[in-house]
Parts: C-alpha cells; sequence; structure tokens
C-alpha cells in the first residue's frame, strides 16, 4: 500500500471497436425483477466485467468508465440495485445489506446463464458502497471470480454526529424505519465541476439512504475488517486521499488482513471520494486495466484449500482458542454454570452439550423457560444470541431450500429418497415432508445419538409420517453411507461439518454420500464461515462430549472445494441476515 502518483497521461488508439449498450431484466431470490445494462463487443467476449455503482447512484453512472478502460473482447454489466436507477422499490431502501448481497449473487448466475460468461474469467469493479457489498459476495459466496477491483469501499461511512451508530440503534429499536439524508455535496465527491453539475442534474439520483441500511452497512464493515482473511481474490483498493464521505484508516485495515496472495493499495493523491467521476478518472481507468490485464496475464492463484485445516488463519484461530483460558473466561464460565442454570436452555445446553440436537430444537422453539422470572428473562437473552439467531434464520433456508431440491427432483422424475446423515431430532427435514404431501417421497434419519433418534421418532409419529426410517449411523464412515438403501436423490449434511475442525473426515463423509448417489442427485450442505462469538463459545460453552466447544471455522471457498472434490456442483446458495451461516444446494457431477 502506498501514495501513488498515477501514470503520466498518454494519447493512444483504441484496443477495441466500441461496445453495443442493451438494456436488459433479471429476477432476484425474492421474485422482484432488477434492471441492468451490457455493453457488448459484435463478437463473443473473452472475458467479462461485473461493475457494482456507488450508494445513492445506478448503472448508467459507469457509461463513461467502460469506454476509458477500454478492454478488447471484453464485456460489461452494470445492474441498479434494488431502490436504485430503474429497479423497483422504495428509494435508498432494501430489506437488508444480506438481500443485496444475495441479488449479487443471482445476478451474477443469471449472467452465466443467459451470456455465458466465465467468473473464472470474470473481474468485478465496485465503488463505495457497491465495494463493501461486492467484498460480502466474494466472501460469502466464494465465486471463482478473476480479480476485484474497490475503489474507496465504504467500510466505515464517515457519521459526524456523536454517537450516531448507537444512536440509530436506538431509534431502529424502538420506531424502524426512515431514512437518514445524506449530508454529502456534489463539490465533495469530485473537484471536476462537470461532473458534479452531472451529479446535481441526475434525475436518477437521489440522497438518502434508510437507516437498517445504513446500519448493515456499518456491520458488514466491521465483519469484513475483522475477516478480511477469508478473501483470496486479486485485489486492488483505490483510496482517495482527501475522502470527506469514508474513512481510509477502515480501508488500509482491511487491506492488511486481506488474505489474497495478490494484492496492491493505492491512495490516490487529492482525489475525493468520487474515484470515477474525478478530473485524473482517465488515469485511474489506465490503472485499473493494467491491474486486471496482468491478472489476466498470469495464471489465477490456486490455493491448496483442502489442506487449510493444516495451515492457514482459521487453523490459527483454532489453535489459539485451545489454548488455556485466563481467568476471566473461567469467571464467566462458572458463572454460566451456576446462574446460568436458571434458563432452561442452558441447563439443557450443559446436560447435552451447546451443539447437540436437542439443543437445537430448543433454540427452534424459540420459547423462553427457567426457574423463576429470572430465569426466564436470562433464557430470553441466550436465546438472542447473535449465534442462535443464525441458526433460526438458517433453518428455515433449510426449509426452504429442501422444498426446491424435492421439487427439482421431483419434476426431473426421479423417484425420491431423502437421507439426513446426521439428523438430530429432524424437525425441519420431516414438517417439509409433511406440508409436501402430494410428492410421494420418503426418508431415512441417521444419527449416532440414541436421544436424537427417539426424538425423531416422536416427531414422525405426531406428524403421522409412515415412509420414514429412523436409524442409528455414523455419519463419518463413507462405506456405511455408500450402501444407504433406498439410495438417496437427495443428500442434507446439515449443521454437521461445522463441528469437525478436520477435512478429511468431512471429505470422507461427502464421498460416502457421492457413492450412494447417481449423477443428478441432489447434496444440501451447511457452513459456518464466520461466526462473532468464537472465543465466548471455545472458552464458556462445551459440545455435546462435554469437552469446549471450539470450532474451526472453513472459509466458503474451503467448503466448496471439499464438495467439489467428492463430485459435485454448487448450484445454489443462501446465507443468513448475519452472514452467519450459509446453506448450498449442490447436484452430484459425476460418479
Amino acid at each position: 500500500m502506498h501514495l501513488t502518483q498515477l501514470p503520466p497521461r498518454t494519447t493512444s488508439i483504441s484496443r477495441s471497436p466500441a461496445l453495443t449498450s442493451t438494456e436488459h431484466n433479471f429476477v432476484t431470490w425474492d421474485g422482484s425483477t432488477l434492471f441492468y445494462r451490457a455493453w457488448l463487443p459484435d463478437h463473443p467476449a473473452a472475458r467479462a466485467v461485473i461493475l457494482f455503482h456507488r450508494g445513492h447512484e445506478h448503472s448508467a453512472r459507469w457509461q463513461e468508465t467502460v469506454e476509458s478502460l477500454d478492454l478488447p473482447d471484453t464485456a460489461f454489466f452494470a445492474w441498479d440495485q434494488r431502490g436504485h436507477g430503474h429497479s423497483p422499490g422504495e428509494r435508498g431502501h432494501a430489506p437488508s445489506l444480506s438481500a443485496i448481497t444475495k441479488d449479487a449473487d443471482r445476478f451474477a448466475r443469471h449472467l452465466v446463464r443467459e451470456h455465458g460468461i466465465d467468473l473464472e474469467q470474470t473481474a468485478v469493479i465496485a465503488s463505495s458502497v457497491g465495494g463493501v457489498i461486492a467484498a460480502a459476495w466474494v466472501h460469502d459466496f466464494a465465486p471463482p471470480i478473476r480479480a476485484m477491483v474497490l475503489a474507496a469501499p465504504a467500510l466505515r461511512v464517515k457519521l459526524y454526529l456523536p454517537l450516531a451508530v448507537p444512536l440509530l440503534r436506538l431509534k431502529e429499536k424502538f420506531l424502524p424505519g426512515g431514512c437518514v439524508s445524506s449530508y454529502v455535496k456534489s463539490r465533495m465527491l469530485t473537484h471536476d465541476p462537470d461532473q458534479a453539475a452531472a451529479y446535481d442534474a441526475d434525475p436518477l439520483i437521489f440522497r438518502q439512504i434508510a437507516v437498517n441500511m445504513l446500519l448493515d452497512l456499518h456491520d458488514a464493515g466491521t465483519r469484513l475488517i475483522d475477516d478480511a482473511g477469508a478473501i483470496r481474490t486479486p485485489t486492488l483498493i483505490l483510496a482517495a486521499e482527501n475522502d470527506w464521505v469514508v474513512q481510509v484508516p477502515a480501508q488500509i485495515e482491511f487491506y492488511k488482513r486481506l488474505g489474497s496472495p495478490v494484492k496492491q493499495m493505492d491512495v490516490l493523491p487529492g482525489f475525493s471520494h468520487s474515484v470515477f467521476h474525478e478530473k485524473e478518472r482517465r488515469r485511474v481507468a489506465e490503472r485499473v486495466r493494467e491491474f486486471l490485464d496482468d491478472c489476466v496475464a498470469k495464471p489465477p492463484p490456486r490455493d491448496n484449500l483442502l489442506d487449510a485445516d493444516k495451515g492457514g488463519f482459521t487453523r490459527t484461530e483454532y489453535d489459539l482458542l485451545r489454548a488455556p483460558s485466563s481467568a476471566r473466561w473461567r469467571l464467566i464460565r462458572a458463572a454460566l454454570k451456576t446462574g446460568g442454570r436458571l434458563s432452561q436452555g442452558i441447563r439443557l445446553g450443559w446436560r447435552t452439550g451447546f451443539d447437540s440436537g436437542l439443543t437445537l430444537d430448543y433454540i427452534y422453539e424459540n420459547k423462553p423457560r427457567g426457574w423463576t422470572l429470572i430465569g426466564k428473562i436470562v433464557d430470553r437473552c441466550y436465546l438472542n444470541a447473535a449465534g442462535w439467531r443464525g441458526i433460526r434464520a438458517r433453518r428455515v433456508i433449510l426449509g426452504r431450500m429442501l422444498e426446491s431440491a424435492i421439487r427439482r427432483a421431483h419434476a426431473d422424475g426421479q423417484p425420491i429418497h431423502i437421507l439426513d446423515i446426521a439428523s438430530g431430532p429432524g424437525r425441519y427435514l420431516l414438517e417439509t415432508m409433511r406440508m409436501l404431501r402430494e410428492i410421494p417421497m420418503s426418508a431415512t434419519l441417521r444419527d449416532y445419538k440414541p436421544a436424537n433418534l427417539e426424538a425423531a421418532r416422536q416427531l414422525a409419529r405426531e406428524l403421522d409420517l409412515q415412509n420414514v426410517e429412523i436409524a442409528y449411523g455414523d455419519a463419518f464412515a463413507r462405506s456405511s453411507l455408500a450402501t444407504q438403501s433406498p439410495q438417496p436423490t437427495i443428500a442434507i449434511a446439515s449443521g454437521l461439518f461445522e463441528l469437525i475442525p478436520e477435512n478429511a473426515p468431512v471429505l470422507e463423509s461427502l464421498c460416502g454420500i457421492a457413492d450412494a448417489m447417481e449423477p443428478g442427485g441432489y447434496l444440501l450442505y451447511t457452513n459456518q464461515p464466520w461466526h462473532p462469538q468464537m472465543e465466548f463459545i471455545a472458552r464458556a460453552l462445551v459440545n455435546r462430549e462435554g469437552r469446549p466447544w471450539v470450532m474451526r471455522r472453513r472459509t466458503q471457498a474451503e467448503m466448496d472445494a471439499l464438495v467439489r472434490e467428492a463430485g459435485f456442483e454448487k448450484i445454489e446458495q443462501d446465507i443468513d441476515p448475519c452472514g452467519i451461516f450459509t446453506v448450498s444446494l449442490a447436484v452430484r457431477v459425476r460418479a
């Protein structure tokens, strides 16, 4: 990272013919139809660039940048985020930043399907808020893109009002909704008077952002800085020296922690926030083109993700969490083992393990119980922990994705037999089967704990499901899984691999599922790429075996690599709003 004098301006003949600009729509994950622009060459493109606009703006603002980049044989695509430009929605609003990140993933999948782009030959260029969305997409969904350029990413917005974030949180808790008007004037974005005038005159630019989006942006920036080591994509960060809108130190901290083996950062002297609309923007385009050309000229960096359990930043984190606890953590643990037992949920966790199937069933119920009013209050606080909120969100996503897999298999004419290799009580699976009674199907629920098996039998009886087998089984025994009968068309590995730090048994389990399944079958799997309470869990809680609950996180790229190695291809993914748990659907692609 360095303060960069941009290269001197050069005059050259265009390296590529003019691109044809077209307008399109795509349907995103919740059924909304979003707008996007494409700039396409008159022949098949060798590579692609996806553009993420800054807050308040829209895709047409990229027109001059596309022309200035002058990349031959390249197709460009820019979308209007929901609530922006020609996309629908209240201006400046969205359900969450997570919703927009999912839009980004659906947009990329749409481009692969409809325009034939290859993500391994695709780069991302993103500005300001778009930079945070792009970085979150790369972190959470692990798309195999070739490179990423983040211009003045809004990892930490400058809020000049003291205590602005806690005050906005308080307001959102008791009076949800509403917007914050931007203090940013066009002259604070660029030194170019013509560009400032164009910004002021643009009817599609608005000056507000929803309160929930501003808070989500703050939280996403915190998460990305904290876990930047998970991002391995070659990255160029362009920071503006005189940025009135976002904090450059946050960008520097993100850059320091970035895990990519190819990373560069330029602090542009004299620049304001809107990097691509500054006076020297053509030289910025030259810098970006140089970086992208260099990334394409070299083979993409290949990490041996299958060995990430043996070394790397998540392994280092895991080893440190296994070190002896301090006196502070011993006190917290003692408090949870004494006063915490007033909470029924905490008491259950100490008895069966905080990662047990019975504990998860209790978390799903989300009904505070305990001894005395104090116990119920403690239990409510326990149930409201970030990780448990994520678990409940994961369950909803699992149910939705399982239904999607069942309907896909049914439409394909496949006989449907579902195998859950570590079911616990199996609540969401059994409830989904009851909901889809009109589709013929059967299921085998396997687990190694008698209490979980008995709970599953009881629930199957309550739901009057006759086509369910409950059986003892080792989820990591490849031979046992491979000989499963009936042959599964849908397999589920939910909340399991997150508990195992080593990759060898996880791969053995995945290969056992693959051995049992014909090509075209589906695998539903979960992952935990990030968690805000890793140390608390490791120091204060116990697992199902009564030992400290120390987890090793897997980046989404690592988890997907294991799935791919076993013979599956990921075709869909979702993530909870906090960015803790992912749920993915993969298809068996080779025998």
